[in-house]
């Protein structure tokens, strides 16, 4: 199984899709190294701004690029643009009606021994509450490639988070189809449904593996778009299979989990289980580490998986 950061997979696609659409440009702010955008800087210098470290800069740099008929991609840390740049992203970006492509890099807890004031676990709930701004999370290499020539037909703002590390590949190929908006289903069973973004995507279909083997069958849904949502899916999910656990590297309140309980409450209350970073700031470390502390691991999301439907009579 191969493995490279998503970063990479945006900058290799960025850079094929530049070759014939000189209005893709890329920004940085001091982080094209990070952002693995060296590569883009060197082959297309034209198409290609440096602020430095001004986070507030660049999102108001794009949108001015962008009222002049460029696509801009604005790659910086997301624990800065994500906080730092909410306001330009509210009103220059989202507001103004802007087509900024605002690319979190190194998001969650990717800068893990840095602690919380590199950790972005809030980036979900702030951008999914600004009006006209859509949210997307990819799983992995393929994911990334596919939201990046989506993002340049897509017309409108937009906030992305990708990790820094090499994630293993959820998908065997770019083949299969990708759509803003609308999840993607993985696995299918009826005994519960594990709703996952992100890098925890992968954790999701390792732990419905582990259920498998417990004669438990699970449904998993990759719910890359946090805004708008696939409503539908969940609830599917929550009418057809009873009990759904969210997995998510952000912070228990206004992220994944909580969209979905939204969904399920107005429409088909179902216990759901909300699982990811709890109200306090997040132990410094590897990914890893911080995903073993907190339980988003396979093996904890089968304990949680058994208990529930221990309690119903059910396999496990």
């Amino acid at each position: 199984m191969q493995t490279i950061p998503n970063r990479q997979a945006m900058c290799e696609k960025l850079l094929e899709l530049a070759e014939t659409d000189r209005d893709i440009m890329v920004l940085t702010s001091d982080s094209r190294g990070s952002a693995a955008m060296a590569p883009f800087a060197k082959q297309y210098p034209e198409q290609f701004v440096e602020t430095g470290i001004a986070e507030q800069n660049i999102v108001g740099i794009a949108a001015g690029l962008a009222h002049s008929g460029k696509i801009p991609f604005v790659t910086s840390p997301a624990c800065f643009l994500s906080m730092r740049s909410i306001e330009q992203i509210k009103v220059d970006v989202a507001y103004s009606g802007t087509n900024v492509k605002l690319i979190g890099i190194s998001g969650g807890v990717s800068y893990g021994a840095l602690g919380m004031s590199h950790h972005s676990l809030q980036d979900y709930a702030v951008t999914r509450a600004i009006p006209g701004l859509t949210v997307v999370i990819p799983a992995d290499r393929h994911e990334t490639k596919k939201l990046t020539e989506a993002l340049v037909k897509h017309d409108g703002g937009a906030y992305v988070r990708i990790g820094r590390n090499p994630v293993d590949d959820v998908y065997e190929s770019e083949d299969y189809e990708f759509e803003i908006g609308k999840a993607v289903r993985l696995q299918d069973g009826e005994h519960l449904t594990l709703i996952a973004v992100g890098e925890t995507v992968r954790v999701a279909l390792d732990a419905a593996e582990l259920m498998a083997k417990q004669g438990i069958r699970s449904r998993v849904i990759n719910m890359h778009t946090i805004k708008p949502l696939d409503e539908e899916a969940i609830l599917s999910a929550a009418r057809e299979t009873g009990f759904i656990i969210t997995l998510e590297e952000h912070s228990i309140y206004g992220g994944l989990g909580a969209a979905v309980a939204e969904v399920t409450s107005r429409a088909c209350p179902v216990p759901v289980h909300i699982l990811g970073i709890p109200d306090e700031p997040a132990i410094a470390g590897k990914t890893s580490e911080i995903f073993r502390h907190y339980g988003l691991s396979a093996e904890n999301v089968l304990s949680i998986a058994q208990e529930r439907l221990a309690k119903k009579g059910q396999p496990g």
